[in-house]
């Protein structure tokens, strides 16, 4: 395996996204983007993403013009809802509660820039979601505690009893970074499986 030639850095400091990059083997760095995170008026889900994905990417390039930078961002939607990270239980509990028995579509923008280039891409995931009583869901939270997680879950770990099932192509990409894609553009720069 090749070591890039230019400092490796993820823009955020997701331990999910982490987990997820480290399973690549590549040495790289983390470093929290810090920007406005708002949505904007009228802004779609999936424009959103790709635009807070992009920004978190040129904020780390402001100051490390020699790297490759990897960023992503993750909302969700559920009829017309954005869904993004809860923060605390009571909120949490109103998106599992709003999202049973309904097809949620997760967006996972991501990114890969230089100085010179830029790739972007965008997951859609759907999750559809079992009809669960409110105690059900408590008790799950009070478990997983997943308040730092857009849609109130983790569908690695026992939040995967909250569904019916998951259609997508990435499923790394329903825990915050689209591998399979990333994978791919880092297999294309040869700094994966380049060979000796």
């Amino acid at each position: 395996m090749s070591i890039p030639s230019k400092p490796l850095i993820l823009a955020s400091q997701s331990l999910y996204r982490q987990q997820l990059l480290a399973r690549l083997g590549l040495p790289f760095n983390c470093i929290a983007p810090h920007i406005d995170e708002t949505p904007l008026s009228k802004e779609s889900t999936k424009d959103m993403v790709l635009r807070l994905g992009q920004q978190k990417a040129a904020r780390i390039l402001q100051d490390h013009p020699n790297a490759l930078i990897i960023a992503s961002d993750q909302s969700a939607e559920c009829n017309g809802i954005k869904l993004g990270k809860p923060g605390n239980h009571h909120v949490a509990l109103e998106q599992l509660t709003l999202m049973q028995g309904k097809t949620v579509t997760f967006y996972t923008s991501l990114i890969l820039r230089n100085a010179e280039t830029e790739h972007t891409h965008i997951d859609e995931t759907r999750v559809v979601f079992r009809q669960l009583s409110s105690s059900q869901l408590n008790a799950y939270l009070e478990k997983e505690r997943p308040y730092d997680c857009a849609g109130s879950f983790k569908s690695e770990g026992l939040g995967i009893c909250l569904f019916e099932r998951i259609e997508n192509e990435d499923p790394s990409a329903l825990i915050g970074l689209p591998l399979i894609t990333l994978a791919k553009w880092l297999t294309d720069q040869q700094l994966l499986l380049s060979g000796a």
